[in-house]
């Protein structure tokens, strides 16, 4: 297996406020009402970027309920479906076609359920590469992203990282296969890898609010799984659209940490879009009606993080 690069999803609000809108400090931060930011800017490192139709294949490893599994894979599938009412997943997803290229359409491929732990519940990187590699079928123009259950353990989970993506294998023209990890908070860490659905372990008290589909632990991990998913399709290979050092990157979405809708900052998620019936909070629409909370995305055109609402 080829060396393999994370992008770590920084979650702890220390590190929330040290990546909020701009790299400068948190007590700048604070003032962001007084002082201009500078805008926020990531290197385009000359290589290859995931373009074109990609396919998402799925490894299910664990115990996920069929509603559980039909939460992750509905987003999935609304990254390119075009027949959603505003805001939506879709247009939310459009913002990838700004970086080079040009557009990225998604489609949902292999699923493959692992529901005994066939390599235990304590996972290396090495393991979960070795995951998502059953999932591949050779094809350059794929993402296989393994999904671990509330009971497995990986390394870094909810220390440094609520998900990854990396590259490994071998494709037909980069010669390396992009992947990705998301793991289920619920147990573990919903104060770190499932905010603002959870009360957080460090920083502003403020209360949490209502998952979109009432499920903590899988909302929170939708929200995981988009930023690894922009993250391996802008900067798959380490080599892409990134700032900082190509071990701990700040990518399309984590570069945004914590910014869900216009007026955040450290503590308050930002103004998004309440479900009259159910008091839940989202911002996007996806197929099936299905509703989520997306965070913002970082607009190569504009050098901002962009939110849908």
């Amino acid at each position: 297996m080829a060396s393999t690069s994370h992008l770590a999803i920084w979650v702890t609000f220390f590190l929330a406020l040290s990546s909020f809108l701009s790299p400068c400090t948190a007590t700048m931060r604070k003032l962001s009402a007084l002082v201009q930011q500078q805008p926020l800017m990531l290197k385009y490192h000359n290589g290859p970027l995931l373009k074109g139709n990609i396919t998402v294949n799925v490894v299910w490893y664990g115990k996920f309920s069929p509603i559980q599994r039909s939460i992750l894979v509905d987003f999935v599938q609304s990254l390119s479906s075009h027949h959603t009412p505003q805001p939506s997943v879709s247009s939310w997803w459009q913002t990838t076609e700004r970086y080079r290229g040009g557009p990225c359409t998604v489609a949902v491929g292999n699923q493959i359920l692992d529901q005994t732990y066939s390599l235990g519940k304590t996972l290396t990187d090495q393991k979960l590469a070795a995951l998502a590699a059953k999932a591949s079928t050779g094809r350059n123009a794929e993402v296989n992203v393994v999904l671990t259950d509330a009971d497995v353990a990986v390394d870094g989970f909810c220390m440094s990282r609520c998900g990854s993506h990396g590259s490994g294998g071998s494709g037909r023209k980069t010669g390396r296969l992009a992947y990705a990890w998301v793991g289920n908070p619920a147990s573990q860490c919903p104060g770190k890898c499932a905010w603002p659905f959870h009360q957080p372990i460090y920083g502003p008290q403020t209360a949490p609010l209502v998952p979109p589909n009432g499920d903590v632990g899988v909302d929170g991990m939708v929200i995981s799984l988009a930023t690894v998913l922009a993250g391996a399709v802008t900067n798959p290979f380490e080599n892409g659209y990134f700032q900082g050092t190509r071990d701990a990157p700040l990518e399309a979405v984590s570069a945004c940490t914590g910014i869900f809708g216009k007026g955040a900052y450290p503590g308050y998620s930002g103004k998004v879009v309440l479900d009259k019936t159910t008091g839940a909070s989202y911002n996007a629409v996806g197929v099936r009606g299905r509703k989520h909370l997306l965070p913002a995305m970082w607009d190569p055109q504009t050098s901002t993080c962009k939110t849908l609402v």
